[in-house]
């Protein structure tokens, strides 16, 4: 598995982590998000794997759905495969397709219940129908 949802770096690293630092500490959950993939793979700053779990924690509890899919993936290659399908659960419930694969594939190796995969295509179907709009359906028929 691997980390997702990384922000596109420009040619000055350092100046996007200011910026992200700066935004994160506004509140921005995409900046907590960037800044935890920057500090987990080292991308621009000191490998900080620590200060990244701390990040995407933060981003986590406002509902950045990468961020819990992230931690998933964290716990899962540290082989706590238990709590990694609690955070992907979390994220497929609310929608994110990711998530709900790699509960998928837990499911496919035995390290979660039938039960446990359906109640994430339960939930993730519900929020997909959810987000459902006759606006954002039109946009899309008209490639907007």
């Amino acid at each position: 598995m691997y980390v997702v949802d990384r922000g596109a770096f420009g040619p000055d690293n350092l100046r996007a982590i200011e910026l992200w630092t700066e935004a994160a500490e506004l509140g921005s959950v995409d900046a907590h998000s960037n800044l935890g993939a920057s500090y987990y793979t080292g991308e621009g700053v000191e490998e900080d794997k620590p200060r990244a779990i701390r990040h995407w924690q933060e981003a986590a509890m406002k509902g950045h759905t990468g961020s819990r899919h992230n931690l998933g993936i964290f716990e899962f290659n540290k082989g706590d495969h238990e709590l990694a399908v609690q955070h992907w659960m979390i994220s497929a419930k609310m929608g994110y397709e990711m998530s709900l694969n790699a509960i998928k594939k837990m499911f496919m190796e035995g390290h979660a219940t039938k039960a446990q995969y359906a109640e994430a295509l339960r939930g993730y179907g519900d929020a997909v129908e959810e987000m459902k709009s006759h606006q954002r359906e039109e946009a899309k028929r008209l490639g907007v």
